[in-house]
């Protein structure tokens, strides 16, 4: 079985809202063994839904769309689908009375308008929607399979999870497709192709494929079996052996994020990190707060933006940044001090760069970041403070972005014994 997903609504055309929904569902399909083709979005116009229905129907045998499917005049999915199907839209009281009925337990009266939401397609089997107002809705012509989903993520997910999955299954059988992601941090995917492409053994039916985004490179593993144990067997000794290959390069699997790895570092160390910011001026720290528990290991955060507040608030001396500019070795070691001094943490970050668009120079050009760990000393010793420099390139905001991953991956490598500071 392959599927085509189309999107339907203005704002994803204009790009105005992200298409979040088709990539959660291809890897949803993908999971019992359905690969998605093609990925279309479409505007909101009758004739232009109808056209894109009908080219899907053409080149794959299931039509998923998601979008279009409320009750006002601008929801026009319903109609492109009588059209392609050559129906009818019929009342149907039982979806209205629920309606109501839901709306009713929930001490709400029903807007007038949300009786359209009744009038649905002929000859269609409807997908139970628990969560809002519009139905699923299923046709079958042909051995092909036809679907059309509210638009609202949350929707979306438990119909499909509830009422589709269960009946795709039925039609695909025992096959499944398992798949594993390696997420590697601190090299480029170039890099990592040579590295890995030459030596890695395959087995007969497992892909590999080589995914890079703004925060690292995955490495996904693939396969198609009848069973899952059967997948899990063969992806297990390609997977073992990139980790063994990757070692450090290796952060996590699957879900796992970069800043969650930091942090279960971090509690398994019974230890703590505290931040300076500057260019990113802040976004490091919203980034680790994105993890549940965070609170048990970071105490703090500086933004530091002016050369003022990186003197009053952390202690960097105007001599230091005077002699050897804000975005320095020198600075961004002194800022980490400050930081690690004032919070009395385990550790400290800090970043300072020029993310641009201006402000760069020929010495010190845009994309140019300075990127430090303090911690404090072993015993009596005295706290330690050392640093790395990067070149990002010229977009500001993958500048701050690609900084954030940086210092994450500079901790982590510290809290592993690593000494990521020799690497340049």
């Amino acid at each position: 079985m392959k599927a085509e997903i189309i999107s339907i609504g203005d704002e994803i055309v204009t790009g105005h809202i992200s298409n979040t929904n088709s990539v959660w569902l291809t890897k949803r399909l993908l999971s019992i063994g359905v690969e998605t083709s093609y990925i279309t979005a479409v505007g909101d116009t009758v004739a232009n839904i109808e056209a894109v229905i009908q080219q899907a129907l053409r080149r794959v045998n299931l039509v998923i769309m998601t979008g279009g499917l409320g009750p006002t005049d601008d929801d026009l999915t319903k109609r492109a689908i009588v059209k392609v199907f050559r129906r009818n839209l019929v009342f149907h009281d039982e979806v209205l009375e629920d309606l109501k009925a839901r709306y009713s337990a929930r001490g709400i009266t029903m807007p007038e308008i949300n009786q359209n939401q009744a009038l649905l397609p002929q000859g269609a089997t409807f997908l139970a929607n628990k969560l809002g107002s519009a139905v699923g809705i299923l046709f079958e012509e042909d051995t092909k399979l036809c679907v059309a989903l509210p638009g609202v993520p949350a929707e979306m997910k438990q119909i499909v999870d509830d009422e589709l999955i269960p009946l795709l299954q039925e039609r695909v059988g025992s096959a499944v497709t398992y798949s594993r992601l390696i997420r590697t941090c601190g090299i480029t995917e170039s890099a990592l192709a040579e590295k890995v492409a030459p030596e890695i053994p395959i087995p007969e039916g497992v892909k590999l494929a080589y995914l890079a985004h703004i925060y690292g490179v995955d490495l996904r593993l693939t396969v198609n079996a009848e069973k899952n144990r059967l997948a899990e067997e063969l992806i297990e000794q390609p997977q073992g052996w990139l980790k063994r290959k990757l070692g450090n390069l290796v952060y996590g699997e699957d879900e796992q994020t970069l800043q969650g790895a930091v942090g279960d570092l971090l509690v398994e160390a019974g230890a703590t990190v505290s931040l300076a910011e500057s260019c990113t001026a802040g976004l490091l720290a919203g980034r680790i707060a994105e993890t549940p528990g965070s609170s048990r290991y970071l105490d703090r955060g500086f933004i530091t933006y002016s050369n003022e507040s990186k003197t009053e608030l952390l202690g960097v001396t105007k001599k230091t940044i005077e002699n050897h500019g804000a975005v320095s070795t020198e600075t961004a070691e002194a800022m980490a001090l400050g930081a690690l001094e004032r919070a009395k943490t385990t550790y400290a970050i800090s970043i300072t760069g020029i993310a641009g668009p201006d402000g760069g120079s020929e010495e010190k050009p845009v994309g140019l970041t300075y990127i430090a760990v303090a911690q404090q000393g072993a015993d009596s010793s005295a706290p330690s403070s050392r640093s790395r420099k990067f070149h990002f390139g010229q977009n500001r905001t993958l500048n701050r972005q690609r900084a954030t991953s940086a210092a994450l991956n500079l901790l982590r490598l510290v809290l592993l014994g690593d000494d990521p500071f020799t690497k340049q």
